[in-house]
């Protein structure tokens, strides 16, 4: 004779809702980590800065599948109960934070367009001398006049600046600033008015070459043109327009 008793309905969801609430931390973890992983062996040049942006996005991926995992913890275990909805509620929390945090880079980008090579002179950018300009620096555009066509479009509000000092001094200047800005200053000639630097960007550190010419520009004054590059990617979200505009600020207002 058997004693024992039939499941009642809600045992299967009791019983999933705590599975699915361990997956999803899991999962969460696992993501965080592959992220951090790549990015920090990237940011070391251990292994290429797109390898390591790439396991950035793989690790998202892996955090949609948590973001699901926890959803449907939290909905079976709404009625039933579970006891582990603690780790659904921080796997959902992080999760959404991770994904939120890719799905938004596209609009922090704005309209900026696919060209990673920014300068207040389009027609005589200021040339680098000691960093070398990539190889395949027309990548996404094929063509100078095409460069400079998608440039003025988007960054037509782009322009030289000028400073009441002469060459010396302002070149001066610009590589006190580019130092204060952490950027590895690379050389300054202080008689021709030519200042090369490196950025980098985010945790990772994306690095950007810049190169800053300095002109006479009449009246004991000077003529300050600046051109800042991404070193990798086709495009750079807008970051090389919005470096050039905050130095040139930051430099005029010194």
């Amino acid at each position: 004779m058997n004693d024992q008793q039939p499941a009642s309905p809600q045992a299967a969801p009791a019983m999933w809702a705590p599975r699915l609430s361990k997956w999803a931390l899991v999962a969460m973890l696992v993501a965080v980590a592959i992220a951090f992983i790549g990015l920090t062996l990237a940011r070391y040049d251990v292994i290429a800065k797109l390898s390591g942006f790439s396991a950035f996005l793989g690790g998202g991926l892996v955090a949609v599948v948590a973001l699901l995992l926890a959803v449907l913890a939290l909905l079976i275990g709404w009625k039933t109960g579970n006891p582990a909805r603690p780790k659904a509620l921080v796997a959902l929390v992080v999760a959404l934070a991770y994904v939120s945090f890719i799905a938004t880079r596209p609009m922090a980008a704005g309209d900026a367009p696919s060209i990673h090579d920014v300068t207040t002179d389009i027609a005589n950018p200021p040339q680098f001398e000691v960093l070398e300009l990539r190889e395949d620096n027309l990548a996404g555009v094929g063509t100078v006049e095409n460069w400079q066509q998608i440039h003025a479009a988007a960054y037509g509000d782009l322009g030289p600046v000028t400073l009441p000092l002469p060459v010396a001094e302002a070149t001066q200047q610009v590589a006190l600033l580019a130092a204060a800005e952490g950027w590895d200053v690379v050389t300054t000639d202080l008689a021709r008015g030519h200042v090369e630097a490196t950025a980098s960007v985010s945790y990772i550190r994306f690095y950007d070459d810049v190169v800053v010419r300095v002109t006479p520009a009449g009246d004991n004054s000077s003529r300050i043109d600046m051109r800042s590059v991404s070193r990798v990617g086709v495009g750079d979200l807008g970051v090389n327009a919005r470096r050039v505009r905050s130095f040139l600020r930051k430099l005029t207002a010194s």
